[in-house]
């Protein structure tokens, strides 16, 4: 065989490993989406005193996540942000806890658009993946979602919400 030859079928079968090697690494991740239904348990709004609307907030949520695989999982959260005239960025951690024990612990940046100020109306997050237990034991990964709040009732401390989102993650092999 020629040099030539030699090189081009060299570099067919290079391209042809990196092709094949790259699919099987890029299949060891999984994609799991979810519906949300969240409520909140506690929240306290304080205001900043330089403009209306400007507010420092502290709450606790929890709710329900609805697994594309039929799973579901309680949703716990604390956090915090400020909130301006029109919307609002968030900081929190929550704890996403199937009925077997298994959890997935994750820090949480958010937006919040504001119906009115103070009361948030949607919001987009992305998260990252800090802890799993159990069956989740080493999952990395990241994850983002959309919610919708709902008007706040007399009878409530705070808003409900509703969304989806999904999580992008690798677990270690067994």
């Amino acid at each position: 065989m020629g040099k030539k030859k030699m090189a081009w079928l060299f570099f067919v079968i290079l391209a042809t490993s990196a092709w094949v090697l790259g699919a099987v690494i890029q299949g060891g991740a999984e994609t799991l989406k979810y519906k949300s239904y969240t409520y909140t348990i506690k929240e306290e709004n304080i205001p900043v005193g330089d403009e209306e609307g400007h507010l420092v907030m502290f709450y606790e949520r929890g709710g329900l996540f609805v697994f594309e695989n039929g799973e579901v999982a309680n949703f716990h959260m604390i956090g915090t942000g400020e909130a301006v005239k029109n919307g609002a960025s968030l900081l929190y951690y929550d704890t996403v806890t199937f009925p077997d024990g298994s959890t997935i612990m994750e820090r949480v940046q958010g937006t919040l658009g504001m119906g009115v100020p103070g009361v948030p109306s949607t919001g987009g997050f992305k998260k990252d993946i800090i802890k799993g237990t159990g069956r989740f034991e080493g999952i990395k990964g990241t994850g983002s979602g959309r919610t919708k709040y709902l008007p706040v009732e007399k009878w409530q401390p705070g808003v409900s919400g509703y969304g989806e989102g999904a999580y992008e993650y690798t677990l270690p092999p067994k």
